[in-house]
């Protein structure tokens, strides 16, 4: 199953590339230039992982599918357990990634699963390797590669991520172990009108981004880039949250480029434009109006897929937000897709409770909301939710580590 796998995101590959738009406007271009000039960095020139790369965010970034973060580290799954009467215990953190992981067609609607790093190296109650389990689904595994979030100082409470020491030694190991793509958080906030993230937070936080890339890639593991202009408390409107946003992307993009990072074989993880929490929320239309044109602005149509956090939003407005960007931009450079933890946990986990009974109807409920942001990729989605209604989330920042 696993050479299965490996086989259809080499198809995928090349699917992509001839069917490529860009890819055929570039051809024609080339026909009437009198000088071809090719240039590839000594780094794409000498990394024998670059068609490895290409192909795995090819096939992670296909239409109708998405990824499920399931990265959470021990302590935030711990705390999430506990909301639901469950005791924070390896076995119990076993059982609820297991759950994800087997549900019966999952792979439909899911190509990537990112998991931390207990969860890369676990078994099934049946002893087989959660890795295994995912490829036979279809579904790439990933892991989460940095080690949680310290104050920079200087500043007021703003943020980099750690754990860049010895990031290629375990980048060896995870994909050893199975894992074919690895992710990088970087949290930029909007404290409030007219006070967006500092110069020294954008400066730090796309160094981080651009090097662990590079080391990700040099051991053959597809970089999801990450740069989270966070939902937070404040009345400041979504032309804010654009501002910010592309400033950020712009700033990220030149770093990776300064580190010849090959575009083509990463995918971005980024927030969709969204007010403030304590302003009028916006319209699905108007939150893709304002996060596509962000797109459009600051990201290369090189790369393969966008993978959009719900960060905050609520199931049902995570759905109806991803549709409306189909809609807005319907024919993108690249893949307008998700990478969704809470939108689809979140009614999951209550469904199971830690209860042997509730196991089908759980990972049911999962399936139906996979499905349901499949076809908003696509387009298709009509409707009704499978868990409608719900709010807003303002998502804790935890600092001073890993978190284990």
């Amino acid at each position: 199953m696993a050479t299965s796998l490996k086989g259809s995101m080499m198809g995928v590959a090349a699917q992509a590339r001839r069917g490529s738009g860009s890819s055929s406007r570039c051809a024609s271009i080339s026909r009437n230039c009198a000088v071809k000039v090719m240039a590839t960095s000594k780094f794409e020139a000498e990394n024998p992982f670059v068609p490895e790369l290409r192909a795995t965010a090819a096939y992670i970034a296909q239409r109708g599918k998405g990824i499920l973060a399931s990265d959470e580290s021990n302590a935030t799954t711990g705390k999430r357990l506990e909301s639901v009467g469950v005791d924070n215990t390896e076995d119990n953190r076993r059982a609820w990634r297991e759950l994800l992981y087997t549900a019966p067609g999952l792979g439909q609607y899911i190509s990537g699963a990112i998991m931390f790093d207990e969860t890369l190296y676990q078994k099934s109650a049946g002893g087989q390797q959660f890795v295994d389990i995912l490829k036979e689904q279809g579904i790439v595994p990933g892991i989460k590669v940095d080690t949680g979030l310290q104050v920079l100082p200087g500043t007021d409470e703003e943020t980099a991520t750690q754990g860049l020491d010895n990031l290629g030694v375990r980048c060896k190991k995870y994909y050893k172990q199975g894992a074919r793509f690895a992710k990088w958080r970087a949290v930029l906030r909007i404290a409030g009108p007219g006070q967006g993230p500092s110069t020294t937070a954008i400066m730090e936080n796309a160094h981080g981004l651009a090097r662990y890339a590079q080391i990700a890639q040099e051991n053959g593991l597809v970089p999801i880039v990450e740069p989270e202009v966070t939902l937070g408390l404040g009345d400041y409107n979504i032309e804010e949250t654009a501002f910010w946003s592309e400033r950020v992307y712009s700033h990220v993009f030149r770093a990776l480029n300064e580190y010849n990072v090959v575009l083509d074989g990463i995918l971005l993880k980024p927030n969709m434009c969204l007010p403030g929490l304590d302003a009028p929320t916006a319209s699905p239309a108007e939150v893709a109006k304002y996060t596509t044109r962000t797109m459009l602005r600051s990201v290369p149509a090189a790369v393969p897929g966008i993978h959009f956090l719900s960060g905050g939003m609520s199931e049902e407005e995570s759905t109806l937000n991803l549709q409306a960007l189909q809609e807005a931009c319907p024919n993108a450079p690249w893949s307008l897709t998700f990478s969704y933890g809470r939108a689809l946990q979140a009614t999951t986990l209550k469904t199971w409770a830690g209860k042997q009974e509730n196991w089908d109807a759980a990972q049911q409920i999962l399936l139906a909301l996979a499905k349901a942001n499949s076809e908003a990729q696509r387009g298709v989605y009509k409707g009704p939710h499978p868990v409608p209604g719900g709010g807003r989330i303002l998502q804790v920042l935890r600092t001073g580590g890993a978190g284990k």
